[in-house]
């Protein structure tokens, strides 16, 4: 990792913080020389420069445990095990936050609630600094509305996120002035249908702009990574037609294929041939493990879900043991389904030995019954750097090709394009060791929560899910033994924040 720009950030978290310090670049696409103080001007004149200045948005990726947030140990508190996929693991009381979260009975003083509140909002301000520099770029028009772009597709995506936890969030199109970061514009909530507006504007932007992923270095945003988000988030706001339309666009393109076996999609090397980073599948992943010091890795990210030591010790547990595969999702795997296998590491009866050789002992060694495969990251055949686990260099799959398969299955049954949602569907079953089933909105719906599980996508989708099907969430969280209500649909806006917007911010229903 090279040290690639140093200026005063302007965070935006409802109040105005000031953070001096280094931003980084992490990934193993670009070579970067150190950079010393990056002036408008040099950013305005040379593209490397500005470059650079967009690449330091990506670092946001690697923050996370018990710091702000994305992608990390909170973010998969509030959408995992919120959900009927997964339980919060470890034991009672290990965690306060995550306790409240899996009981459906968060608090407005969750940490993790506010942890994931300012790690979106931190990537929204380095977004919004670099876009606030390449706006007086005067190299070829090109490269700079492709920066813009890309800029503007990580934007957008902080943002989807946002308004799918919170709902309607402050929505901070610039790098306000100091005077103006007080104004009631950037100290109260937008509606969820403006920053959903906001979003696509961003998109639809990217997606003009942005190069196809043959022209693109390997870890960034591209073309198909921008209509592949803006048709999910078309799904969400219930246009199937252009859902439908733009995963299609995705789809024949031709740049993207389905992993032939589902348990290597999140391997770090590919078997002959197979899986492995960036693989094949592969739409839109964060980088990691491309230093010796760690810092490229997600904080906490693999430790945090990694089987637990309890009972009788004496065995190199693998980490704190959040996040179990649920009962629920146990129970609804089909007979012959592979991804079971690729999905959950279960310790009973008598342990398992996973991929790389390691023995997870039986369970009277073990605090719980089943762990994450997909968080996992073998000590001993994969990459490793600097002696670290807490920041293991696993890499993280944010968008694939199953997930736009799905995508377009469900958007063309919405509009009557049966044939279609068919092939998707058969695609995703046939790869899983799976028969044929009929293209209806339950049977798509099972198969991304069997695709998707503990991708950290669930929760967001049993909401949208209720919002087409009334009732849905409520039956899902019966099942895993919970009673689902409708406020729970959205998390409550941290205290915090509503404290530093002197009450202008105001609490969703329910809290």
């Amino acid at each position: 990792m090279k040290k690639i720009l140093k200026y005063k950030l302007t965070l935006i978290l409802t109040g105005v913080a000031v953070l001096s310090g280094t931003l980084h670049a992490c990934k193993n696409y670009l070579d970067v020389a150190p950079q010393g103080q990056i002036t408008q001007d040099q950013i305005a004149a040379d593209p490397n420069q500005a470059k650079n200045l967009v690449l330091g948005i990506y670092n946001v990726f690697y923050t996370g445990g018990f710091d702000p947030d994305v992608d990390s140990f909170q973010f998969v508190i509030m959408t995992d095990i919120a959900s009927d996929d997964a339980d919060h693991g470890s034991f009672t009381g290990d965690s306060r936050d995550a306790d409240e979260i899996d009981a459906l009975q968060t608090s407005t003083t969750n940490g993790a609630v506010n942890l994931v509140w300012q790690g979106y909002y931190q990537g929204v301000a380095r977004s919004n600094q670099a876009l606030d520099k390449l706006k007086n770029a005067t190299f070829d028009a090109t490269t700079k509305n492709a920066l813009i772009a890309e800029a503007r597709f990580l934007r957008a995506y902080f943002y989807f996120n946002l308004v799918r936890l919170y709902g309607g969030v402050p929505l901070l199109d610039k790098v306000p002035t100091p005077a103006e970061a007080n104004e009631d514009k950037y100290q109260t909530r937008a509606s969820a249908d403006d920053v959903y507006k906001f979003i696509i504007s961003d998109l639809d932007f990217a997606a003009a702009n942005l190069p196809q992923k043959i022209a693109t270095d390997v870890g960034r945003a591209n073309k198909s990574s921008a209509q592949a988000l803006e048709a999910k988030v078309y799904l969400y706001m219930k246009d199937y037609q252009k859902a439908y339309d733009l995963s299609k666009a995705v789809i024949t393109t031709g740049g993207y294929s389905l992993v032939k076996d589902y348990s290597l999609i999140w391997r770090e090397k590919a078997v002959n041939g197979d899986g492995g980073n960036n693989n094949s599948e592969s739409i839109f992943e964060i980088q990691a493990g491309i230093n010796k010091a760690c810092s490229a890795g997600i904080n906490l990210y693999t430790v945090s879900q990694g089987p637990r030591a309890g009972g009788k010790f004496g065995w190199a547990d693998l980490g704190y043991g959040f996040n179990n595969p649920s009962a629920s999702l146990l129970g609804e795997y089909e007979p012959g389904d592979v991804r079971r296998a690729g999905t959950v590491i279960t310790i009973l009866p008598h342990g398992t030995v996973l991929f790389d050789g390691f023995r997870i002992p039986s369970r009277d060694s073990v605090q719980n019954d089943y762990y994450s495969y997909k968080a996992y990251h073998s000590r001993t055949a994969e990459s490793n750097c600097g002696g670290s686990t807490d920041r293991l260099p696993k890499q993280v799959r944010i968008l694939r090709y199953a997930d736009i398969l799905l995508i377009n299955a469900e958007a063309a049954v919405q509009i009557g394009n049966t044939g279609d949602a068919q092939t998707d569907l058969n695609l995703v079953r046939t790869r899983a060791g799976l028969g044929t089933a009929m293209p209806t909105l339950e049977n798509i719906w099972h198969e991304r929560r069997m695709e998707l599980a503990e991708e950290h996508d669930r929760f967001f989708d049993i909401v949208r899910q209720d919002a087409v099907k009334p009732g849905r969430a409520a039956a899902a969280f019966a099942a895993h033994g919970k009673t689902w209500k409708a406020t729970a649909a959205l998390f409550p806006i941290p205290q915090a924040q509503i404290d530093l917007s002197k009450g202008r911010l105001k609490q969703n229903p329910g809290y």
